[in-house]
C-alpha cells in the first residue's frame, strides 16, 4: 500500500484529503506544520507528499527542499486560487505537480496516481539495463536508466526536466508549442502554461552555458520552443 503524507494546518482540509485518499487506497498520514512534516517523512518515508505553500513554522517551499535532500519524492503543492508566484516557486524548488485551492479531493487523488504512476516508471526504467544514448552537442542522454550528462558530467534533473529534455532531444528544430508540451510531456490536456515555462527556465540553468542567451533551447515567438542541434541554428531569446 503506497503511503502519502498529507501537510496541511487546516484541519478540515486534511481530513477530507485524508478520508478521499484512504478510500482510494492508501495509507495516510497528516501533518499540520513545517517542522512535523520533516519528522514525519524522515520517520516514516511516504510514497508521496501532499503539501501547503502556507504552514506554521516553516513554509512549505523549504519543507519541499528538505525532504528532497535524501532524494526524488514526489511532491505535490497545494496553493491558493491565482498565487502565481506561490505557484512558479514551488514548481523552481522541483514539486512535481500543483493543485489550486478550492480544489475537487476527486482530482487531487487522480493527481496522486498520476504522479505516483511516473515516479513508479521512472524508478522501473531506472533499475532496467542500459540501452542507447541521445546526443546533441555537449548533452547525452539515456532513457531507459534516466540518466542525462552535459560534457561528461552528470546532469541533477527532476523527473518533468528529465522528460522535457528527452522530448526536445527527440524532437530537434521542431518548434513546440507550450500546450503541445503540456500534453506530450505532462500527460495534461490543460492546466497552467507557466508550468511549461517555468521547467524550461529550469532546464536552460543546468544545460545552457548562459541562460539568459539560451542556445540550445531557444524561444519561437509566438509559437513556443525549439532545441537547436549545435552547429546547425543560432541562439534565441530567454523567455
Amino acid at each position: 500500500m503506497k503511503r502519502v503524507l498529507v501537510v496541511d494546518d487546516d484541519p478540515t482540509v486534511s481530513e477530507v484529503v485524508a478520508g478521499y485518499l484512504n478510500r482510494a487506497g492508501f495509507a495516510v498520514d497528516v501533518a499540520a506544520d513545517g517542522p512535523t512534516a520533516v519528522a514525519g517523512a524522515a520517520a516514516q518515508p511516504p510514497d508521496l507528499v501532499v503539501l501547503d505553500l502556507m504552514l506554521p513554522g516553516m513554509d512549505g517551499l523549504e519543507v519541499c527542499r528538505r525532504i528532497r535532500r535524501d532524494g526524488p519524492l514526489p511532491v505535490i503543492m497545494l496553493t491558493a486560487r491565482g498565487d502565481e508566484e506561490d505557484r512558479v516557486l514551488g514548481l523552481e524548488v522541483g514539486a512535481d505537480d500543483y493543485v489550486t485551492k478550492p480544489f475537487s479531493p476527486r482530482e487531487l487523488v487522480l493527481r496522486v496516481e498520476s504522479v505516483l504512476r511516473r515516479a513508479g516508471a521512472v524508478a522501473a526504467a531506472r533499475a532496467a539495463p542500459a540501452g542507447a544514448w541521445l546526443r546533441a552537442g555537449p548533452l547525452a542522454l539515456e532513457p531507459t536508466a534516466r540518466r542525462a550528462v552535459r560534457h561528461n558530467g552528470e546532469l541533477a534533473l527532476t523527473i518533468r526536466e528529465f522528460d522535457l529534455l528527452e522530448f526536445f532531444l527527440r524532437n530537434p528544430g521542431r518548434a513546440t508549442s507550450r500546450e503541445e508540451l503540456m500534453r506530450q510531456v505532462w500527460g495534461w490536456e490543460f492546466g497552467d502554461l507557466s508550468t511549461v515555462t517555468v521547467h524550461v527556465r529550469r532546464l536552460r540553468g543546468k544545460i545552457e552555458d548562459d541562460p539568459a542567451r539560451p542556445r540550445l533551447i531557444t524561444t519561437v515567438w509566438g509559437v513556443g520552443y525549439r532545441f537547436d542541434v549545435p552547429g546547425t541554428n543560432g541562439g534565441g531569446d530567454a523567455a
